[in-house]
């Protein structure tokens, strides 16, 4: 048999199965983006039992907090301990609270938060509805003329979205405090010129409301990633561990993808 009968040659399949998954992820794609109408749509039938929502929250956040503020006060007093030793070099030790806050308040606050958020937070949503689906809890809801995306969907999504402005402030916060502890009681760093030269740097437009900003679009996206992997999830013990990495890996990757695009749009505008 001549070469050109044997079949296709390596660089057409390579080809076919590269054209194969980017129409198998346009596909997703649309399905997610449909998804989101739909989970938007519904809303409305879900926020007349606020209960719901007020329930995700806790889980989602409250449940969350102690891992947000331990991590953000260690976060904290890891950049007094490093801020002081670079800032000593060049006489500023005085800025170290402007050098903590704005770290945590522009960046490390949000985007850190968003990363525990999703792999706490997030994946353990994903887990619940992907185990909802394997074991047939949403099919049994709509044949009972409930529909499952705002029964179980929507208030995961909404107490998510609204839990991570929440822990972000709250990881700034506490990593402020850190920064504080190591500071001015173990290094002995003026207390005064600490909190007023951070009060008289940190401006609420360019850098706390940028830092709200990040955290909701984290929030969106975070919560959306973990609701769609959740219903979306093989409805096998495989599938749904599967959609839990799913959650995790993409989270982060739009987490920081996402930080890239509003830090630079935010930066534009400052200047």
């Amino acid at each position: 048999m001549s070469k050109r009968e044997s079949g296709p040659g390596p660089l057409l399949s390579t080809i076919a199965s590269v054209g194969h998954h980017v129409t198998d992820a346009l596909q997703r794609l649309g399905f997610a983006s449909r998804f989101f109408v739909m989970l938007l749509l519904w809303s409305g039938q879900s926020f007349r039992r606020p209960n719901l929502t007020i329930r995700e929250i806790y889980y989602s956040g409250f449940q969350s907090l102690l891992i947000i503020m331990v991590s953000g006060l260690f976060i904290g007093m890891v950049l007094g301990m490093q801020g002081y030793e670079t800032l000593q070099r060049y006489g500023s030790a005085d800025a170290l609270g402007i050098l903590v806050a704005l770290s945590l308040v522009r960046e490390l606050g949000p985007v850190v938060a968003a990363l525990l958020f999703a792999s706490r937070a997030g994946s353990s949503i994903t887990a619940e509805i992907g185990l909802m689906k394997a074991t047939e809890q949403l099919t049994a809801m709509d044949m009972m003329a409930v529909n499952p995306i705002a029964r179980v969907v929507a208030p995961r999504f909404w107490g998510g979205v609204i839990s991570m402005p929440l822990l972000a402030a709250l990881f700034s916060a506490t990593g402020v405090f850190g920064g504080y502890l190591i500071g001015v009681v173990f290094i002995g760093v003026d207390e005064g010129a600490f909190w007023s030269q951070m009060q008289a740097s940190v401006d609420f437009r360019y850098d706390i409301w940028s830092g709200i900003v990040k955290s909701f679009v984290f929030g969106v996206a975070v919560s959306l990633i973990a609701v769609f992997e959740g219903y979306d999830a093989v409805p096998t013990a495989e599938g749904v561990s599967s959609s839990i990495k799913s959650t995790v890996v993409k989270s982060a990757l739009a987490i920081l993808a996402l930080d890239f695009v509003l830090t630079s749009f935010m930066f534009r505008e400052a200047g």
